[in-house]
């Protein structure tokens, strides 16, 4: 399970011109999930979402989470950050290790829950719908983060 998370003024997804998820200043997380993971996953890999100290304090420093400035997340799934492109023809990407959707769904649906569960608000796409993710990026901040 990989996360991409960036750290925003504000951001939106919309499906159809229709807006399905929406937040101020938190994080922007898009979702991948591999064939191999499991529930555990989805509940430590929102733990760590849920505590990135990627917010600066007072100081300047990196040292607040979504946690503790009362920020929201905003879910969005995206099977193609399981792309492998280190294949040795070619420079189709191979999305082989993406979880199908049922295995997908249900677990893109446990991470939202398990950050909820850390006390972070959280709005979301459509799963396997095509969205389009409006952002404000701030910094840029963005970290990378396995299970």
């Amino acid at each position: 399970m990989r996360a991409v998370c960036q750290r925003v003024t504000e951001a939106r997804v919309t499906v159809d011109g229709a807006v399905t998820g929406e937040i101020g200043a938190g994080l922007v997380v898009l979702l991948g999930i591999e064939r191999n993971d499991e529930p555990r996953d989805a509940e430590r890999l929102a733990r760590k979402v849920a505590q990135l100290r990627i917010f600066e304090n007072e100081g300047g420093k990196f040292a607040d989470s979504l946690v503790d400035t009362a920020g929201a997340a905003l879910v969005v799934s995206q099977f193609t950050l399981i792309a492998n492109s280190r294949r040795q023809k070619g420079t189709r990407p191979d999305f082989s290790h993406a979880a199908p959707k049922a295995q997908a769904e249900p677990l893109y649906e446990a991470f939202c829950a398990a950050l909820r569960e850390n006390d972070v608000p959280v709005q979301t796409g459509v799963f396997g719908a095509r969205m389009a993710l409006h952002l404000v990026n701030d910094g840029p901040v963005t970290i990378v983060l396995d299970t």
